[in-house]
């Protein structure tokens, strides 16, 4: 079967971690959940946004040269009320986390149709924020087999959407709250040292 994988790079981007924004340090993990890429699929075929999951991308890569710590100031969603005399004050209290944000992340995506993957070369994709754009680069027409294992080609992390014995709880499906699974399955060195 073939594949038409398009490649997307950018100089930085970040993923949403899925554990609470409390914690004191809250670290980019390095998969991308099934909502994430159903939210890149709709962006690309916006025609699909009146379905659910995911049908056109068959496949996906993530690598990058390292996580950067990048402090953020956060509010929490609240807000605390106090008295003072016949007034009352208003206040939301800040945070500071550190986040990771990605460094030169390099994405590919793997579709079966060849006018497809031209549609989704012409456009760019973000991994979480909008403010981080991936852009695209060549169309790679290869075969199932090859992108699953080619280490050079096709290197990094994949969150394999299935649930078995070696799968965990990656967060929630933000449109139908589901509890999504996956396993990671890791193709060659995803984590650049030069």
């Amino acid at each position: 079967m073939n594949y038409y994988v398009v490649k997307y790079s950018g100089p930085f981007g970040f993923i949403k971690p899925w554990t609470a924004v409390r914690d004191s340090e809250t670290f980019s993990q390095q998969f991308l959940t099934p909502s994430i890429i159903e939210g890149m699929e709709k962006k690309l075929f916006p025609e699909l946004l009146g379905s659910q999951g995911i049908q056109k991308i068959v496949g996906h890569r993530l690598s990058y040269d390292q996580v950067s710590g990048q402090q953020e100031v956060i509010q929490t969603r609240g807000w605390n009320s106090t008295r003072k005399g016949k007034e009352f004050l208003f206040d939301r209290p800040k945070a500071i986390l550190i986040r990771g944000v990605l460094q030169n992340p390099i994405l590919h995506l793997a579709f079966l149709s060849a006018e497809d993957a031209s549609i989704a070369a012409k456009q760019h994709v973000c991994l979480c924020r909008n403010e981080d754009m991936m852009y695209p680069g060549e169309v790679i027409e290869t075969t199932e087999k090859i992108f699953g294992e080619d280490e050079e080609l096709f290197p990094g992390f994949e969150l394999v959407f299935e649930k078995n014995e070696q799968s965990f709880l990656v967060g929630y499906h933000r449109a139908s709250n589901e509890p999504m699974y996956g396993w990671i399955k890791v193709v060659g060195q995803p984590v650049s040292s030069y």
